[in-house]
C-alpha cells in the first residue's frame, strides 16, 4: 500500500499534521519511536487548554484521537533510510519493512546537547530549563540563573529578569563592554568562574557551585543548548539545512515545504524559537499544505 503521506515523528508537530490529513480522508502512516524532545519535563505550560499537563499525557490523548480515523496507521519502528522514488518516497524501517508514500512530512524533532556539568542532565526539563515562557512563572521571584553558552545568553539573561533576580554564570567565558553594560542595565549579576556542579535533592535545584569554591543559592538554571537533528533522514533526502544560532534548521517556505519537492518539515527542526504551540501550528500548516499538493499537484 502506498500512503498519501508518511510522517516521520509522532510528537506535537507530527500528530497535528496527521490529524488534519486524516480529517481530509487521506491515508497516513506515522512513524514514531516515542522519544519526544520534551519527554524530560513533567509538565507543559502555555499550550492553550492544556496548561500544566504532562506532555506525554497530551500526546497519548492526541494519538488515541488520531487512531479513531480509519485511514491512519502508526508504527513504533525506527525510520532508518529515506529515498526519493517515482511518484513518492520510500522509508526503510529498522525491522526490514519499507513504507511508501506520495508525500513526506519530517517532524522527528531535535536532540539537545547538554553541557557536561555534574548535576545538570538529570535536572533537564525540571529545574534546568530552556524557555522562560514555558516554565518561568513556576520559579517566579526566586533566585534564577543563566548558564552562558553563546552571545545569545546575554539576551536570555536580560529576559529572565522578568521572572526574578538573575545571575549570568559565564562558566569561564568573557564579556565585552557593551554586553556588560546591557546586563547591568537589567540588574543581572555576573559570575565569571567555571561551574563545577549543581546541587539539590532529586530534580530540585538548591545551589550552583563554582570553581573558586563559591556556592550560590539557585532555584532554576536556564540554558540554551545547541541541538542536532534527531534523525539523518533530512540529510539523506538532500534538503537544504541552515546553520542556526543553536543548531541546524531545515529550510522551508511558508507552506513548510523543504527544498525537495513533496517533502515538508514541521516543528523544532524547521523553526526557531520553539514551543509546543508553535510545533502544533507548524504541523497544521504542513498537514494542510500536503493535502493541497495531493489535490492540486
Amino acid at each position: 500500500m502506498k500512503h498519501d503521506a508518511i510522517i516521520i515523528g509522532g510528537g506535537f508537530a507530527g500528530l497535528a499534521a496527521a490529524t488534519y490529513l486524516a480529517r481530509a480522508r487521506r491515508s497516513v502512516c506515522v512513524i514514531d519511536t516515542g522519544q519526544p524532545r520534551n519527554r524530560f519535563a513533567s509538565a507543559s505550560h502555555g499550550f492553550l487548554g492544556q496548561d500544566g499537563r504532562n506532555p506525554r499525557h497530551i500526546l497519548a490523548t492526541a494519538r488515541k484521537q488520531l487512531l479513531a480515523y480509519s485511514t491512519v496507521r502508526v508504527t513504533g519502528a525506527e525510520a532508518t533510510k529515506a529515498q526519493v522514488r517515482d511518484d513518492g518516497f520510500g522509508i526503510s524501517l529498522a525491522g526490514g519493512q519499507t513504507v511508501e508514500g506520495h508525500k513526506l512530512i519530517l517532524a522527528f524533532g531535535l536532540s539537545d546537547e547538554l553541557p557536561d556539568i555534574p548535576g545538570l542532565a538529570e535536572r533537564w526539563g525540571e529545574t534546568v530549563l530552556h524557555c522562560p515562557y514555558c516554565h518561568g512563572i513556576e520559579f517566579a521571584d526566586r533566585e534564577l540563573g543563566v548558564l552562558y553558552r553563546t552571545p545569545m545568553s546575554v539576551h536570555q539573561a536580560c529576559l529572565i529578569t522578568e521572572w526574578g533576580p538573575t545571575t549570568l554564570y559565564l562558566d569561564g567565558a568573557s564579556l565585552d563592554e557593551a554586553e556588560a553594560l546591557k546586563l547591568a542595565a537589567r540588574g543581572v549579576k555576573v559570575e565569571a568562574p567555571k561551574v563545577t556542579r549543581l546541587v539539590g535533592e532529586g530534580p530540585a535545584l538548591s545551589a550552583i557551585e563554582l570553581e573558586d569554591g563559591h556556592r550560590s543559592a539557585l532555584a532554576a538554571l536556564f540554558i540554551s543548548p545547541r541541538s542536532r537533528l534527531a534523525s539523518p533522514l533530512a540529510a539523506q533526502l538532500g534538503v537544504e539545512i541552515d546553520d542556526g544560532p543553536l543548531g541546524p534548521v531545515i529550510r522551508t517556505g511558508a507552506d513548510k515545504m523543504t527544498s525537495v519537492a513533496g517533502v515538508y518539515a514541521a516543528g523544532d527542526i524547521a523553526r526557531a524559537p520553539h514551543s509546543v504551540s508553535w510545533a502544533v501550528a507548524d504541523g497544521v500548516t504542513a498537514g494542510t499544505s500536503t493535502h493541497h499538493s495531493l489535490v492540486f499537484g
